[in-house]
């Protein structure tokens, strides 16, 4: 039997959906951009995390907060396009010497390599401290300001931060040391 979207109160609604959408979709775009490196492209991908979001709207569980999903899904999404790219454009390369490649291949490689690494030690960061890095680095607020819409001190705010950069610090370290 199928269910009514009345009938699951986990469920995301229209108007629910529209506030996301609204809140979420342009600072995802620039968000998406530092991976793409084009608005375009960014645009297309927020967009197509948003209509999944919407096709499995009923299932989505609104005790949690979204944004995290929202954030890994942009990160995933741009790191497959990234693959997927680089792929295509792989297979297209005439064999003419005399023509540039499209894309740098080891710098491209270490570049998503790196990214991946760097969004999952920020992922691996305590819940709090992770939420207000990337409400600082990545949403670009003040600390005055998350301190407000958290309800938190400054000086709780400059705490985090500062734990989170020194995890980040080290676990970006031995990554470095592993590699090298």
């Amino acid at each position: 039997m199928k269910k009514n979207h009345s009938d699951n109160p986990k469920g995301i609604d229209k108007q629910a959906f529209e506030v996301l959408f609204k809140s979420y979709f342009p600072i995802l775009c620039t968000y998406a951009q530092k991976y793409v490196r084009d608005l375009d492209t960014a645009k297309e991908v927020v967009h197509n995390v948003f209509i999944h979001l919407w096709e499995i709207r009923d299932t989505v569980n609104t005790e949690k907060p979204l944004k995290s999903y929202l954030y890994t899904s942009v990160r995933n999404r741009c790191l497959n396009y990234i693959r997927d790219d680089k792929k295509f454009n792989h297979e297209i390369q005439p064999d003419n010497p005399g023509v540039e490649p499209l894309t740098e291949p080891v710098d491209y490689l270490a570049e998503t390599e790196l990214a991946e690494k760097i969004n999952q030690a920020i992922d691996s960061l305590p819940e709090r401290c992770r939420e207000i890095f990337i409400m600082n680095r990545f949403d670009e607020k003040k600390y005055h300001e998350i301190a407000t819409k958290l309800n938190i001190s400054i000086k709780t705010v400059e705490t985090q931060m500062s734990k989170a950069l020194k995890l980040l610090r080290i676990k970006l370290y031995r990554v470095y040391i592993h590699n090298y």
